[in-house]
């Protein structure tokens, strides 16, 4: 079967040791966690996990249905990138002197749209958001023209391209389900 990026979106009030739960999951079924986001969502009380792993559609398809019965998720779902709107964001840290002789820092700036967020005498930090390949791709000039004395990069971070959260679409139908 072929693998691909998947991106598991967990919904769930926030409780001690649920990750370990979730990520227990990935590990019994051999699957690599590429990316790992967790923040509050848009709904009070509930918080959502994004995660992302390479696998075919039958394993994901059977990790997500695993997560759905544990008893603290709300509900899970599994979307491929092009149902989704997503970014990552990364950050870089060069010493001044040597960003200060690289040339046109207004080329790089421009070219990878990206925002400084610091510098002094010591040191600048970049900031790039967007896809895998496009924060990497800067990382990568960088490090060809200058050392990077840091990099980190955050975990995705995502929403569907649907009108709104499927979650609320479950919470609304569980709602209009209820006797009054």
């Amino acid at each position: 079967m072929e693998k691909k990026l998947y991106t598991v979106t967990v919904f769930s009030e926030n409780h001690v040791g649920l990750l370990n739960q979730i990520t227990i999951i990935f590990t019994r079924r051999q699957l690599n966690i590429e990316t790992l986001s967790v923040s509050p969502s848009a709904l009070k009380g509930i918080h959502k996990f994004t995660i992302t792993t390479y696998t075919d559609a039958d394993t994901i398809e059977k990790v997500v249905k695993q997560i759905d019965k544990r008893v603290d998720i709300i509900k899970s779902y599994f979307n491929t990138d092009e149902d989704l709107v997503y970014q990552e964001i990364a950050l870089y840290k060069i010493a001044t002197d040597q960003f200060l002789q690289l040339g046109s820092i207004e080329q790089l700036i421009r070219k990878y749209n990206i925002r400084i967020l610091e510098m002094n005498e010591t040191c600048v930090v970049l900031e790039k958001t967007g896809h895998y390949d496009e924060t990497q791709g800067l990382f990568d000039e960088l490090s060809q023209k200058l050392k990077v004395l840091q990099f980190i990069r955050s975990g995705r971070v995502a929403i569907t391209k649907s009108k709104i959260e499927r979650l609320s679409d479950m919470l609304a139908s569980l709602e209009d389900m209820r006797p009054q």
